[in-house]
């Protein structure tokens, strides 16, 4: 019987020279990409009774354009036949010194018809059936896409988190956990098998298949990806611990997460030298080996890396975990354990163009929510007494008061690394034009200019891009607007000193009148040392065909 493609291709990495394509098929099967010579060749790997492969391309030129082919068993089944798409291709880096790389986060998988692509209502009701999330931005950026030449899509597409939503399954994942329980009890998707189901209504639509077959994705997770408030503090971790239902959660998670999200965000040489890829490779089951290893990330932080960085010519981009890597025992909080920062910082040092720091959760909040996240954190470590400290934890999990601002030891050490490259002292030589920190998970987006009071560096930013579908109602986008207002900073400002936070080392500001809260997608456009950043929105249902339009377009550099 002739395998078949379940999933992908998906183009992950694109280099000068080499590509990655990732697929999911239905049975064991030699998968082969061809791109206009000998076909690049991988055998499929078995996890839980499901089929991978990730193909390694090489030998390609740089700054070139490949159409390109899979099949399985030697019949082609990409491009499907009866699809109107334009060929997939892969491009690769160059030496013309631009990159175009877009960016987002947070997208429920809900189809593109009404009423799901109708305008959001005010009040959210539960579940993602039948509610009105507006049109995804992906889905119209592919059809922009489409409609325009190939030299004007984007180089790469960064998704800064929450990919998937584990605890309010899709409607196509909901009907596969009805046939095998009830899903109105915990804990929404319940294991490896569901997950998967996930990430199929994610990435199953025709014309989100060709967008990830022909832009090269990076990714990183967020708490949706794994679970709500995923780590938000040690006592949340214990009281998830304890149910009985977490254990084969988690090791879902961080099993599927591996295949379909992380795999892909490596190198090919970086690949090579993974151990963890080898073992599953050289597995004719390797089912028991992402067990362990899955299980291991969650209950040891040091040493599981998830965090990775891409070079696209002399732009250096370094995505952080900010979600697993936690070190969470109160009193010595930190988003990343030592040797992730060593990491970091070791990335951070080098002489470059531009520098993109990635990480899911933003670094700067609004400055409102910024200092009354901080004074959460000192509150939960016992500012005001054991009482207040009970009735911060419980305030940090109600309303996610668990951004870098409520680590704030890890956002001052942030800060200064960030103040230390934008001024040279990371660099032989001239420092990057720009140092632009890239996030999403606050389902609103703004572009902030920060300040470090010396003067004395070249500009740093944090460019918010989210949602890219999961747009919030009214009463919580006014909620979001009041955090950037005087009122709330100074109460803020003022909570966090009588709880004894220390002044930020930064301080900043929105470039532009007011956050956006529709659905959205940014683009930051690298040229030499010049840097223009792009954000667009989607257009509502009886707007005509999905495009979008502009909310702003701001020179950095």
């Amino acid at each position: 019987m002739t395998p078949k493609l379940i999933l992908g291709p998906l183009l992950r990495y694109a280099g000068a020279s080499d590509a990655t394509i990732w697929v999911e098929t239905d049975a064991p099967c030699a998968v082969e990409v061809s791109v206009g010579g000998p076909p690049h060749r991988s055998p499929t790997f078995a996890v839980e009774g499901h089929h991978y492969a990730l193909v390694r391309l090489t030998g390609l030129e740089p700054a070139s354009f490949y159409e390109y082919s899979v099949a399985l068993d030697g019949e082609e089944v990409w491009p499907e036949p009866g699809r109107d798409f334009p060929p997939s291709v892969i491009k690769t880096t160059g030496s013309d010194g631009e990159l175009v790389l877009a960016y987002g986060s947070c997208r429920v998988a809900v189809p593109h018809e009404p009423p799901y692509t109708l305008e959001r209502g005010i009040v959210r009701r539960g579940g993602l059936g039948g509610q009105r999330f507006e049109r995804d931005a992906l889905f119209s950026m592919a059809h922009e896409m489409m409609d325009g030449p190939r030299e004007s899509w984007p180089d790469a597409l960064l998704m800064l988190g929450d990919q998937i939503y584990a605890d309010e399954p899709s409607p196509g994942t909901l009907d596969f956990i009805r046939s095998r329980r009830d899903p109105n009890h915990p804990p929404g998707v319940a294991d490896f098998e569901e997950y998967t189901r996930l990430y199929r209504d994610a990435w199953g639509n025709p014309t989100i298949r060709w967008l990830l077959s022909t832009v090269p994705s990076a990714m990183i997770f967020d708490d949706h990806d794994v679970h709500d408030d995923w780590n938000a503090s040690k006592t949340w971790v214990e009281t998830m611990r304890a149910k009985p239902w977490w254990e084969e959660r988690i090791v879902g998670a961080f099993s599927s997460y591996w295949i379909y999200q992380h795999l892909g965000n490596l190198s090919p040489e970086e690949l090579e030298a993974d151990d963890l890829f080898h073992r599953v490779l050289n597995s004719d089951d390797a089912t028991r080996v992402l067990r362990e290893f899955a299980y291991k990330s969650d209950r040891e932080v040091e040493g599981t890396r998830w965090s990775f960085h891409r070079d696209f010519g002399r732009v250096r981009l370094i995505v952080a975990d900010s979600r697993a890597g936690r070190v969470l025992t109160p009193g010595k909080r930190s988003m990343l354990d030592e040797k992730e920062w060593d990491w970091v910082r070791e990335k951070a040092t080098g002489d470059f163009d531009h520098l993109l720091f990635g990480t899911s959760m933003p670094f700067l909040l609004s400055p409102g929510f910024h200092h009354l996240e901080a004074a959460s954190e000192a509150i939960c470590d016992g500012a005001f007494g054991r009482p207040a400290a009970r009735f911060g934890e419980f305030m940090r999990q109600l309303v996610d008061l668990e951004h870098w601002s409520a680590f704030h030891a890890s956002f001052t050490e942030l800060a200064s690394l960030l103040h230390s490259v934008a001024s040279g002292e990371c660099s032989d030589g001239v420092p990057p034009a720009s140092v632009v920190v890239l996030s999403g998970d606050v389902h609103h987006g703004y572009l902030a200019r920060a300040t470090f009071g010396d003067g004395a560096h070249n500009p740093v930013y944090q460019a918010v891009g989210s949602p890219l579908r999961n747009p919030l109602g009214v009463p919580e986008r006014l909620f979001m607007r009041a955090g950037w207002t005087g009122p709330v900073e100074r109460f803020g400002r003022w909570l966090s000193r009588l709880s004894g936070v220390t002044e930020p080392p930064v301080s900043w500001r929105m470039v532009h009148s007011a956050p956006w809260f529709r659905n959205h997608i940014s683009t930051i456009r690298l040229q030499g040392r010049q840097a223009v950043l792009k954000v667009e929105k989607t257009t509502p249902e009886d707007a005509g065909d999905p495009h979008l339009e502009g909310l702003l377009e701001k020179r950095l550099v």
